[in-house]
C-alpha cells in the first residue's frame, strides 16, 4: 500500500479540487507521491474536458465589480452544468477571479479576454480548461460587460436563495444618483427590455414588426381605411415593450422610465442585462 497520509489527500484536493476518492486512487497509483498525483489528476481532468465539451452549460453565476468611486464597473457570466456547482466555492471563486481580471485588464472583447494572461504563463482559456478540469464539468466563459463614465452600478437578482445571482444588470448614469440608478436596474432586472430608446431599435426590426401588424392587422378582416392607424398603433405598442425609456416605471406604473429619470434630472447613457444561459 502507497505510503501517505491524510494530511497528503487534505493538500491534493487543496492542490486540484478533485474529489476524496480520486485523490486517494492517484496517490496509490503514484505511491505517495503528491506532486505525481497532482500530475495524473490534471491529465486525467484535461482528458474529461473534451468529452464534456458536447455537453450542455445552462447553470452559473453572473458576478460584479463596481469600482470604489462607482467611475467603472464589469459583469462576468461564468456558466456550468449543475446548479450544485454553481453554489460551490471554488466556481464561484474562479468567476470573481475573472470579473477582478476584466476590472484589471479591460479586454476589448471576447476573444482578447480568453487569450489575455490571468496569471503568469497562464490564459483565460487555460484557467477555464482548468476549472473545467478541477470541478468536472463543462465551465463556460462566453460573455462579460465593462463600463466606464461619470456613475456605474450595478444590481444582482437571484432567483433561487441558495444560488449565485443568476440575472446581474449594470447602468451608467450621466451624474452620480444612487437611488434612481438601483431603481432602474431592478426595473432591467425585472423587465428584460432589449434596447435603451426607439432610435437604438434596428431599422430591420422596426420593419419586420410593421409587417407582421400589418399582416396580422389584414387576417383579422380590419377596413382597409384603418389599417394605417391600427398598424402604427401596433408598432408604438412594441416601442413601449421593447424598449426601456418607453417602459412603465416597475415602482410606478403611472409613469414611464424616461419621467422617472427626467424627474431625479438624471440620463441613462447605457444598460446591460446578463441572465445565465439566455
Amino acid at each position: 500500500m502507497a505510503n501517505y497520509t491524510a494530511a497528503d489527500v487534505k493538500k491534493l484536493r487543496e492542490l486540484t479540487g478533485a474529489g476524496m476518492m480520486d485523490c486517494k486512487k492517484a496517490l496509490d497509483e503514484a505511491d505517495g507521491n503528491v506532486d505525481k498525483a497532482v500530475e495524473a489528476l490534471r491529465i486525467k481532468g484535461q482528458k474529461g474536458v473534451a468529452k464534456r465539451e458536447g455537453r450542455s452549460a445552462e447553470n452559473g453565476a453572473v458576478v460584479s465589480l463596481i469600482a470604489d468611486d462607482n467611475t467603472s464597473g464589469v459583469l462576468v457570466e461564468l456558466k456550468c452544468e449543475t446548479d450544485f456547482v454553481a453554489k460551490g466555492e471554488k466556481f464561484q471563486a474562479a468567476a470573481n477571479a475573472l470579473a477582478a481580471h476584466v476590472a484589471a485588464t479591460s479586454p476589448a472583447d471576447l476573444e482578447a479576454l480568453l487569450a489575455s494572461e490571468i496569471e503568469p504563463g497562464k490564459t483565460v482559456q487555460a484557467y477555464v480548461d482548468e476549472a473545467n478540469a478541477n470541478l468536472g464539468e463543462k465551465i463556460v466563459l462566453d460573455r462579460f460587460a465593462q463600463f466606464s463614465g461619470e456613475y456605474v452600478t450595478t444590481y444582482m437578482h437571484r432567483t433561487m436563495p441558495d444560488l449565485p445571482p443568476q440575472i446581474g444588470v449594470l447602468v451608467e448614469l450621466d451624474k452620480p444618483d444612487a437611488e434612481t440608478a438601483k431603481g432602474i436596474a431592478q426595473h432591467i432586472a425585472a423587465f428584460a427590455p432589449k434596447y435603451l430608446s426607439r432610435e437604438d431599435v434596428p431599422a430591420e426590426v422596426v420593419e419586420s414588426e410593421r409587417r407582421v401588424a400589418e399582416e396580422t392587422t389584414r387576417a383579422e378582416g380590419k377596413p382597409e381605411a384603418a389599417l394605417p392607424k391600427i398598424v402604427e398603433g401596433r408598432v408604438n405598442a412594441f416601442f413601449k415593450e421593447a424598449t426601456l425609456l418607453g417602459q412603465p416605471y416597475a415602482l410606478d406604473q403611472k409613469k414611464s422610465v424616461q419621467k422617472v429619470l427626467d424627474e431625479a434630472g438624471v440620463t441613462l447613457k447605457r444598460f446591460v442585462r446578463i441572465k445565465v444561459g439566455i
